[in-house]
């Protein structure tokens, strides 16, 4: 994923196949969807197992995808870019249903914009990045390079345990994949369209050698994205063309020389309105079959994955197995054993009991973790005098579960002061809240439209006050409704409650901005930041996250 990226989002159904890379299958019968909550259908809980899947399998922003298998457990990483703690890592036992698990970034210790501290680090921070595991010292490996400077890479023995900063390599490995070959040896693939390939030192600390390995012609324009792999004694760079196709390198050797295929260009999408899948990372099952995950531009909610079965042509080339032509959107379920357990549902109800936040969650930039708590609740004191939600520390998010969902936050508003803003917003560079301003000793609850960013992510716009309510008591319930199915004039919709069973709209519809370059999709967002003095706090009793 990169900044010279120049192409047309494809968010309709698109062309005819161009070229190899494809065998089909039938249609099949479609299946629950189990991403959102697995408990939803008898199909997604333990017991009778679905005979097929649905895509996308998790509706979700986690985009610039790398995944791994390690013994029984799967294991996908994705980019967050200004969000902290970043690149989170999914676990999954059957490829289909994924459950949070933790993030190799604890926190963007990249300079000081990644604070909100005077400055901004919007749309920076961790972009494609490779996820790998070496058997030799049973240790995860993550690696990205950052604001195109350095590569930092960062390991741990459990990707739900304490991720530390392994080393800086001072020289970006852009868009990188790692391969840790069968004598252990550790090989990075990178670059955009001019593809090189670095071998790392023994401890995994430094560059012994790295050279040029491929040229993209320019009647292919683009590749970027790269990950790699060793199949049957063949080495495989991965690429994409953003965003509409995705290319393959083959070579006997990791240098090379190597030779390109295309897998697939345009090919018809499994989520109506929804770009060409691309990009993402292939994994080989324990049973012996493949797989490819990659993801959809599904805009305004981000891009989501989507799963298909890979097949090899007796000289060595991956197939996508397709349907009528095209990503399927069912496929039948991969032949894995049974899941040691149900995965933790990606919805539902936090209440913030526990002594620090869960992996669902990631702050607006680096936070101020002197100002917040969790424990019988997240409390929220403000951290940065502004009136600008941009600016603001503090701000903490979770991603919208798609196409459909509803955030409802509790709050406790005994301690705010004069001054303070705090709600819940459906937070991307055009934004909007629903919240409380305390205001000479009176709350009101409030619906403000109209927060912009230009296309540098400074900002254009602190909000509009389109509608307001009276709000006797401490206590208020929030909700915010989002439709993000991919394509244009997606709302939002705010109400609130003083009694968390009857809700009264509040403000006109939010029309969503569903264009690409934000990268990230809309979150929910919940903040308090003063605008007179800092001292104030909200506590937050209570967040869900439901879909119809």
């Amino acid at each position: 994923m990169s900044r010279q990226r120049q192409w047309t989002l494809g968010l309709v159904a698109v062309v005819a196949l161009v070229g190899g890379g494809i065998t089909a299958i039938p249609p099949a019968q479609a299946s629950p969807d189990c991403s959102a909550s697995r408990t939803a259908s008898p199909a997604c809980a333990t017991g009778p197992r679905a005979s097929t899947f649905t895509n996308p399998v998790l509706w979700q922003d986690f985009a610039d995808i790398d995944i791994i298998r390690v013994d029984d457990t799967y294991y996908y990483s994705a980019s967050t870019m200004h969000y902290s703690p970043g690149a989170p890592v999914l676990r999954s036992y059957d490829l289909v249903n994924w459950e949070f698990a933790g993030h190799s970034v604890p926190r963007l210790d990249f300079g000081s914009k990644y604070d909100l501290s005077g400055s901004r680090a919007y749309v920076n921070g961790i972009w494609a990045s490779f996820l790998s595991h070496r058997k030799s010292n049973r240790t995860f490996y993550w690696g990205g390079c950052v604001d195109f400077a350095k590569t930092h890479i960062y390991t741990a023995t459990a990707v739900d345990g304490q991720w530390s900063r392994h080393t800086t390599i001072d020289k970006c490995y852009y868009d990188a994949g790692m391969l840790v070959d069968d004598n252990d040896t550790m090989y990075v693939a990178y670059g955009n369209t001019t593809i090189s390939v670095a071998q790392l030192s023994a401890d995994g600390k430094s560059e012994v050698r790295s050279q040029q390995v491929f040229q993209t012609p320019s009647n292919i324009g683009t590749l970027e994205g790269a990950r790699f792999y060793k199949r049957g004694g063949s080495y495989y760079i991965w690429l994409t063309r953003p965003a509409n196709g995705q290319y393959v390198l083959k070579a006997s050797s990791p240098f090379g020389p190597y030779t390109v295929q295309q897998v697939l260009l345009n090919m018809p999408t499994p989520i109506p309105g929804g770009g060409v899948p691309h990009q993402g990372g292939l994994v080989q099952t324990q049973n012996g079959d493949w797989y490819y995950l990659a993801f959809v531009d599904a805009y305004p909610g981000g891009r989501v994955p989507v799963l298909a079965p890979i097949t090899w042509t007796s000289d060595g080339w991956p197939r996508i197995t397709t349907v009528n032509g095209g990503w399927g959107a069912t496929y039948p379920v991969p032949n894995l054993p049974a899941p040691p357990r149900q995965v933790k549902p990606m919805i539902g109800v936090d209440t913030f009991t526990g002594s620090a936040l869960g992996p669902q969650w990631e702050w607006n930039h680096n936070p101020d973790t002197s100002r917040y708590s969790v424990g019988n609740g997240l409390r929220l004191s403000t951290a940065t005098v502004t009136n600008d939600l941009y600016s603001a520390r503090n701000t903490l998010t979770h991603r919208i579960q798609g196409p459909t969902s509803t955030a409802t936050v509790a709050l406790d508003l005994s301690a705010v002061r004069d001054g303070d803003r705090t709600g819940l917003a459906v937070l991307r560079d055009s934004s909007a809240w629903i919240g409380v301003k305390r205001d000479n000793g009176r709350n009101r609850v409030v619906m403000v439209n109209g927060l912009t960013m230009d296309s540098s992510w400074r900002t254009t716009g602190t909000g509009t006050e389109v509608a307001s309510a009276d709000l006797p008591g401490t206590r208020v319930w929030l909700r915010a409704n989002a439709d993000i199915r991919p394509g244009s004039g997606r709302q939002a919709r705010f109400s609130y409650s003083t009694d968390g069973v009857n809700f009264t709209p509040l403000g006109p519809g939010f029309t969503l901005n569903n264009a690409w370059q934000f990268f990230m999709g809309y979150r929910f967002g919940v903040f308090n930041h003063a605008t007179q003095a800092l001292g104030g706090t909200v506590t937050v009793q209570r967040f869900e996250l439901s879909t119809p």
